[in-house]
């Protein structure tokens, strides 16, 4: 009976599996089947390096829940496609839009500017301009009645229909048509409905339909007029031009925009790699190097001032209140805490109010005591000088919460050892305090300063980077950084946004950014053979 019983549960559970591989096996498909069609139709809108991510997505899914061997990446299947999608994907992404026009006027694929182009149409002075009626039948078919000006009347299929007759005389009984109104028009057509005017003007289909015969189409123009309309542009796929039909001007591809020796140029381009243009562009152009030197230096001081202030403002609070003799320093302790409690857009627009030339409390109080009222916001060094201490009041709760532990870890024998041997409290500090402490916390400085050299949210809640840069061509003020000055030029212009242009300068930031890194962490290294020789 025992070994019957063990054998049923064995068959059992082996079954339970089965049905369990059987049901992963399908939902996996299914799931493969729709990313499958989702990036079929990617490709075929020519998004094609997101088409690639969600091919190794499907790649992913398909080997860690269809291979049996490969079971042991299930786990992390999702994981990883997220990742892939939300994180490396962006990342490549910007990397190529940094070597490319992607922007206004070229936001599209080359297929997509190209049909958009072909698309355009023009009236030809032979061409005739009538009154028009609509009919559609359930099948999304759809006629015209029409009627020129000499009165003559008609009715035309759409080009694309399956019929020997494009064109038929409106008479009643016919090819289905009913009795006519008092303008000529059919009250009915069989398997047709009759489109009333409002109904007519919000179809969208309406506009994009050519009816007619194919050499001779017939479009819809506005809601009280259709035409013998032409195709304006045609274009050459062999030698990629286009040729206005109206005056012979040829336009060629210039870096995705197609461009006539006049300079005159066809909208909408596409997106298209231009190389290292961005890059030049950023280098060389004069009325970028300006602003991007006040810019990139003021960064500097930026990240390095508020990192400064705020670990300085945190340490002095930490050793205040370390003093095991100091009363009250709990309440006190929750108290300067409140800021890192506070969401900091909101405290940025706090201090926004109060440093207000005009109406804020802070110049209220100077101008009271002192006659002073400083222009916070349109002087240069002021509005630098309060964006240093809006985000020096930001940020030493953090610092005093980090140093507070940190210095609880140095052994107190090693300052009893220093005060023996006549060590000063400033000695001590300099001495002991200070290179262990920045052993720590040294890594955290790193991260705090590559968090304000991109420090966009209190740059651009405060007062949007201003003041303005005047030689400036391009929107820039004298507390803007890389980043805020980057979302300027790609979001904020008034040329239109430039994304590549944008994803260059993002490149350039990351450059920037990893060379400070890597000087810092061997910064913190040195501290390190400080402390072990403490």
């Amino acid at each position: 009976m025992g070994e019957t019983t063990i054998t049923k549960a064995q068959f059992a559970k082996r079954k339970i599996l089965e049905v369990s591989s059987f049901i992963t096996t399908i939902i996996v498909l299914i799931v493969d089947a729709l990313l499958g069609y989702f990036t079929y139709r990617l490709i075929i809108l020519g998004y094609i390096p997101l088409a690639v991510v969600f091919i190794l997505i499907i790649a992913i899914i398909s080997f860690s829940f269809l291979i049996p061997k490969a079971h042991m990446f299930r786990w992390m299947a999702v994981g990883l496609a997220a990742w892939l999608l939300f994180s490396i994907f962006p990342i490549l992404y910007t990397i190529y839009n940094a070597f490319t026009n992607y922007g206004d006027a070229h936001l599209i694929t080359q297929t997509q500017a190209i049909n958009q182009i072909e698309a355009q149409s023009y009236l030809p002075e032979t061409g005739k301009a009538y009154k028009w009626v609509a009919f559609r039948s359930p099948e999304n078919a759809y006629l015209l009645w029409l009627k020129d000006t000499e009165g003559h009347t008609s009715i035309v299929r759409m080009v694309d229909a399956n019929a020997e007759d494009h064109t038929l005389e409106v008479i009643p009984g016919q090819n289905g048509i009913g009795e006519l109104d008092e303008d000529g028009v059919p009250k009915t057509i069989e398997g047709y409905v009759r489109l009333n005017r409002i109904t007519a003007a919000t179809d969208k289909n309406l506009t994009t339909i050519k009816f007619g015969d194919p050499e001779k189409t017939i479009q819809v123009r506005s809601p009280s007029e259709a035409a013998e309309l032409l195709p304006l542009f045609v274009y050459d796929r062999e030698a990629n031009t286009f040729t206005n039909q109206q005056t012979g001007v040829v336009y060629t591809d210039i870096e995705g925009t197609y461009t006539a020796k006049n300079g005159a140029k066809l909208i909408p381009g596409y997106s298209a790699v231009v190389g290292t243009k961005n890059f030049v562009q950023f280098v060389t152009a004069p009325g970028l190097r300006g602003p991007l030197a006040t810019i990139v230096s003021w960064n500097f001081i930026f990240a390095f001032m508020s990192l400064f202030l705020t670990f300085s403002v945190g340490l002095l609070i930490s050793i205040i209140y370390g003093d095991p003799k100091f009363k009250g320093k709990k309440l006190l302790r929750s108290l300067l805490l409140i800021p890192y409690t506070i969401p900091s857009l909101i405290t940025i627009l706090i201090w926004r109010g109060m440093l207000n030339p005009h109406l804020g409390i802070i110049n209220r109080v100077l101008n009271s005591l002192f006659g002073l009222s400083p222009d916070w916001h349109n002087v240069p060094w002021l509005a630098r000088t309060a964006i240093l201490i809006v985000n020096t009041w930001l940020g030493y709760p953090y610092w005093m919460l980090v140093t507070s532990g940190a210095l609880q870890s140095i052994p107190s024998d090693i300052y009893e050892a220093a005060q023996v041997d006549g060590a000063t409290g400033w000695q001590r500090f300099w001495n002991i305090t200070l290179p262990l402490l920045l052993v720590s916390v040294g890594p955290l400085m790193i991260a705090s300063f590559i968090f304000n050299f991109n420090n966009f949210n209190l740059i651009y809640a405060f007062i949007n980077g201003g003041p303005p840069i005047p030689s400036a061509t391009t929107q820039a003020g004298y507390t803007d950084i890389i980043i805020s000055y980057v979302y300027n030029l790609a979001f904020a212009s008034g040329r239109g946004v430039q994304y590549g242009y944008a994803s260059a300068i993002s490149l350039v930031l990351f450059v920037l950014i990893a060379i400070m890194s890597l000087a810092q962490f061997r910064f913190t290294n040195m501290w390190e053979e400080v402390g072990e020789n403490v």
